[in-house]
């Protein structure tokens, strides 16, 4: 009877995942407009759901976590100020529409915000991290119970080593005993933030995607209406507009605006369907060079190779050891990525190659929205006998490695885990 139960459970959980890792649809995306910001979508707490109890007998023991680090301004000040000094411009030249000069209005407060901040941490990113470091407090107490060992490093990027900072504070105002040791160096960029040459050749060379990607942005890249609804002087446009680089810019800065403090938007500037498009462009280029994009022949499971490496050595250290505690690395989408195709987790590794499909088997806002991050939880039962448990966490929801075969999802027997990974790590 306990070993129908486990079954059944098992496959209720299969049900449920399969549901929420369902293609994506464009009434989807529509429903939550901000996902249209791919990789500038802010952690998606609202969406964690409850957990699968463990197995009778088991109890968590140890945390591997990677990270991406958390919401941040746009990438460079310019992003902002290139678009707010052409409305400036065309605001002097009496250039703009009514809803041109709102559009002003509003980028000139924003500015009060980002200038200077360009790819710095925001404080929703801190926030993110705070949240996450507390649910797992909350999830798994036994990992943090007394004088645990947490170590936790980062890539050199100052918004890396802040996101690990405001992770390890809210632990150890939670529980002020844990051991924390925390690093931001080359030492750990080497595996956190690695690109193989023939990664980086793929992505930098004119002819292996950019080809095809630069037809689909033509096709889908309509930049017309959002001008004219701007700008009131076609001949300002004429001889000051580049209107496809006026979109991309306008759509950057209203994506961004779900990951800082200004509370204003510029959604309204948009159609649906035009974010939408846009978004299937730079979705185009995530999944081409940094996931499993048919054409590229699998170069981009090379790249998190060293960081699962590391994963593994680090997890046996903890199962020899008899000690409680985690792992935490934090990095960036570029990393984060091509670990959730390495793993295999499920929604995260398909590959195919018709452009116009892409978006339906791989979308960036679920793979590696702000702060995204993977979990693997151990579990130890009393049974000294029994063995090693192991769930995987993808943004704090179970999720599944659908090459491992388990009676008793989500959770996987390490033994069976390390095999398959350690034959991925010997594969080519």
């Amino acid at each position: 009877m306990k070993t129908f139960y486990k079954v059944l459970l098992g496959i209720l959980f299969l049900c449920i995942t399969s549901i929420s890792t369902a293609q994506t649809t464009k009434e989807e995306v529509f429903d939550n407009i901000k996902q249209t910001g791919g990789v500038y979508f802010a952690y998606p707490s609202d969406k964690i759901k409850p957990e699968t109890p463990s197995p009778k007998g088991y109890k968590p023991f140890y945390i591997s976590h990677f990270s991406r680090h958390g919401s941040r301004y746009l990438i460079s000040d310019s992003e902002y100020k290139d678009v707010l000094d052409l409305l400036v411009k065309a605001e002097q030249e009496k250039a703009l529409t009514p809803l041109g000069k709102e559009t002003l209005h509003r980028l000139q407060k924003v500015w009060e915000e980002v200038e200077h901040r360009g790819g710095d941490l925001s404080p929703l990113g801190v926030r993110e991290h705070q949240g996450i470091a507390e649910r797992m407090y909350q999830s798994y107490p036994e990992v943090f119970e007394k004088d645990a060992s947490i170590y936790a490093c980062a890539t050199t990027v100052m918004r890396c080593a802040l996101s690990m900072d405001a992770f390890c504070e809210r632990l150890k105002e939670l529980n002020p005993n844990l051991q924390t040791h925390r690093d931001a160096s080359m030492f750990h960029q080497r595996y956190l933030n690695h690109h193989t040459k023939e990664a980086v050749a793929w992505r930098s060379a004119p002819d292996t995607w950019r080809i095809e990607y630069n037809k689909f942005e033509q096709e889908h890249i309509k930049p017309n209406r959002l001008v004219q609804s701007i700008f009131s002087d076609d001949t300002f446009v004429l001889r000051k507009v580049n209107p496809k680089d006026f979109m991309w810019g306008m759509y950057w800065i209203a994506s961004g605006m779900q990951n800082i403090e200004t509370e204003t938007s510029f959604y309204d500037l948009f159609e649906k369907q035009e974010l939408f498009d846009i978004w299937q462009c730079h979705n185009y280029q995530r999944y081409a060079c940094d996931a499993n994009y048919a054409l590229n022949n699998g170069l981009m499971f090379e790249n998190n190779k060293p960081m699962l490496r590391n994963i593994l050595d680090e997890a046996e250290k903890a199962i020899n050891s008899n000690k409680r505690g985690a792992n935490l690395r934090f990095a960036h989408d570029g990393n984060l990525v091509p670990m959730a195709l390495l793993l295999h987790l499920e929604g995260c590794y398909e590959s195919i190659e018709n452009p116009y499909d892409f978006y339906k088997v791989w979308s960036d806002f679920k793979v590696t929205p702000m702060a995204g991050n993977i979990q693997l939880v151990f579990y130890k039962s009393r049974d000294k006998n029994e063995p090693i448990l192991v769930k995987f966490l993808l943004h704090e929801n179970e999720v599944l490695v659908p090459p491992i075969k388990t009676n008793n999802a989500p959770y996987y027997e390490w033994n069976d885990v390390k095999e398959f990974y350690e034959d991925l790590l010997l594969s080519k």
